[in-house]
């Protein structure tokens, strides 16, 4: 896998505090439109559905600048996907100051393989000021919810953040977004679970449709209309008959 803190000071740049009326998640910079003047950031759904629904304000605050934007609702326009519990902010770029090369999402045909070593950062709530890195190997590949299983920690507040991988070939990738964590309950008390990763199959579709803002607004609506026939006809739950190492 490589250097754990070569990797974390790489990513660091691009991670953000995503914060809503109901509380803190995390965030990193995924996409930039053609002439870099919209800029995306990738979360879960979950950290920001019911913010976008009810028009709310939604800061967020670049870690390594310790610098602010305040977005109210005409300021982003937010994609997001119930399917696999991933979002995309987009705004205008302003003040803050990302890197201008954006860290390569893994490439949709080549899925990491099971006991793959991932690691991946966020605010986790026992320390809300703190960017922390957890790490862990791949137990499982769900398919059905592009979804990985992490035999790993993921604290609240470490939802949206990014899992990251590294080979010296490829260099650091990002290969999904920290959605979850399940723990096991069949003794009759929370023990030790793994945490759910969906992958970046949802970033890549938005990133091919970024084009301008007023373009974005016309995918938005489209995909609200979509997703609201989703949701009032879900496909049936697959079964994943993949073991956990």
């Amino acid at each position: 896998m490589g250097n754990w803190n070569a990797i974390v000071e790489k990513v660091t740049p691009y991670v953000v505090k995503i914060e809503t009326p109901i509380g803190y998640k995390s965030g990193f910079l995924c996409l930039y439109n053609e002439d870099q003047s919209i800029c995306g950031i990738a979360t879960a759904r979950h950290v920001i559905a019911d913010t976008d629904e009810w028009q709310q304000p939604i800061k967020v605050r670049h870690h390594q600048s310790g610098l602010t934007v305040f977005l109210k609702e005409p300021d982003r326009i937010i994609y997001q996907d119930f399917k696999t519990d991933s979002a995309v902010l987009l705004m205008n770029v302003g003040s803050l100051p990302f890197p201008k090369e954006l860290i390569q999402l893994l490439p949709i045909t080549t899925p990491l393989a099971i006991g793959a070593e991932v690691g991946w950062l966020g605010f986790p709530t026992v320390s809300p000021q703190s960017l922390c890195v957890f790490s862990g190997n791949i137990s499982a590949r769900e398919e059905w919810r592009h979804a990985y299983l992490i035999d790993g920690v993921a604290i609240n507040g470490v939802s949206g953040g990014p899992v990251m991988y590294s080979t010296e070939a490829d260099g650091v990738q990002i290969v999904g977004s920290i959605s979850a964590y399940v723990s096991n309950k069949a003794g009759g008390e929370a023990l030790p679970g793994l945490a759910i990763a969906r992958d970046v199959s949802y970033f890549h579709d938005t990133i091919s449709n970024v084009k301008s803002w007023e373009e974005a607004n016309r995918q938005k609506l489209q995909q609200e209309q979509q997703n609201a026939k989703e949701e009032l006809n879900p496909a049936p739950p697959q079964i994943s008959t993949k073991n956990s190492n």
